[in-house]
């Protein structure tokens, strides 16, 4: 399990530095196998602002930047097209480094000196799922970014605290009777008895907006003993967006790539309170009903991951009127999943039996985070924790 250092922080005050925190943990009996920082990996790249570019005198494809940094201007020489006057950009400066061990020098293109590098962001060790306003194949242009536009911009400010990379992702051994440990709440719990400080929970709160979840959708569990607890709420109007930038930073921090505002949100959960969440697009399940059943002989399911998955009779499944829609506890369905137009949602979250989860992740060959989590058992009175917080979530996105 991984987990951010800056997400416990809402849930326990502690001033241990990331060595001392790691000893303690693992002393406690939560052993730590090891700790990253990404912003170690980044060295004296900075906030940079173009307040002067013209073409290189000897080529038709770059340009000649100087660029603020801070109470100083260096010049700066790159090949990028979609950097403009007035941009602010990730900039290394002379003697910097970047993920990978690559290091900056001033050094002579085509005859002009550039004391620096404008950065992509492949070159940060990011990708657009990280920032998805951004592109792959050009300079990362901040100010393309509402979410960093609007916190507004300091030059020569370390690029790693603006982009969110400053943060520490601890990395603990999860033995198998204490899945309760497989979320950020369960490890600020063992972090406030190991510092002996207070555990400050939230309890979850949505308005909603009224409307009765039956009249839309039926719920049949054919089989209890596999499945204890189904829990399922609805939200309409939905507006599928990339999440907000501290959401994302999570995430990532955690492991896990963003990809949409509700798909995160599933797995946003599912890392804090260590209870899986599934969303189904709603107009993707036929005849308004979902059947936690065992799949008949012959049925075959495309799963998320593209692949397309023969079932038997043992394995439990996620149904609507028709056809599976998800293998339980394992992954969805392609054939409900949220996509861009997607503008009604149902909100899973349940409990199943943790050996027939086991069972069938292993003959499908795809253990996954939701599987590794149900195997060790599940708190069935967890799922309407889950599920509110999920719609706690909607609102506030917007």
């Amino acid at each position: 399990m991984k987990c951010s250092r800056n997400w416990l922080k809402e849930f326990v005050d502690i001033h241990a530095d990331d060595k001392a925190y790691a000893e303690a943990m693992t002393l406690s009996g939560s052993k730590v196998e090891g700790t990253v920082s990404p912003a170690a990996e980044i060295k004296n790249v900075v906030v940079g602002y173009v307040a002067a570019m013209e073409p290189h005198p000897d080529s038709d494809h770059m340009f000649v930047c100087r660029v603020d940094v801070g109470g100083h201007t260096v010049q700066v020489v790159t090949g990028a097209q979609n950097v403009k006057l007035g941009d602010y950009v990730p900039t290394a400066l002379h003697g910097s480094v970047l993920p990978g061990g690559v290091h900056i020098e001033t050094g002579v293109l085509r005859g002009v000196e550039s004391c620096g590098m404008l950065c992509s962001l492949k070159e940060l060790g990011l990708t657009t799922h990280d920032f998805p306003y951004a592109i792959e194949d050009g300079i990362f242009i901040l100010n393309d970014d509402p979410d960093l536009a609007a916190d507004g911009f300091t030059t020569g400010a370390e690029i790693a605290s603006v982009l969110g990379l400053d943060d520490c992702t601890v990395e603990f051994e999860i033995t198998p009777n204490r899945p309760d440990c497989l979320s950020v709440i369960g490890l600020a719990r063992e972090s406030a008895a190991t510092f002996d400080v207070p555990l400050t929970l939230h309890t979850p709160a949505v308005k909603g907006c009224g409307g009765n979840i039956t009249e839309l959708l039926d719920i049949e569990i054919e089989d209890p003993t596999l499945c204890p607890r189904y829990t399922a709420r609805m939200v309409r109007n939905v507006k599928i967006a990339p999440s907000p930038k501290w959401m994302r930073e999570r995430l990532r921090a955690c492991g896990v790539r963003p990809i949409n505002n509700i798909v995160d949100i599933t797995n946003y959960v599912m890392l804090e309170y260590g209870q899986p969440m599934h969303a189904f697009d709603f107009s993707c399940v036929e005849g308004g009903q979902i059947i936690v059943r065992t799949a008949r002989e012959g049925e075959t399911i495309e799963t998320l991951d593209g692949n397309v998955r023969t079932l038997t009779p043992s394995m439990l499944c996620i149904c609507d009127a028709k056809k599976p829609v998800g293998v339980a506890g394992v992954m969805g369905g392609a054939n409900s999943e949220i996509v861009g137009d997607t503008a009604m949602v149902v909100f899973e979250s349940a409990t199943f039996h943790g050996v027939s989860i086991r069972r069938t992740a292993t003959a499908l060959g795809m253990r996954t985070d939701a599987s590794s989590r149900y195997e060790k058992g599940l708190d069935p009175m967890n799922t309407y924790n889950g599920v509110q917080r999920a719609c706690e979530l909607v609102e506030l996105l917007g």
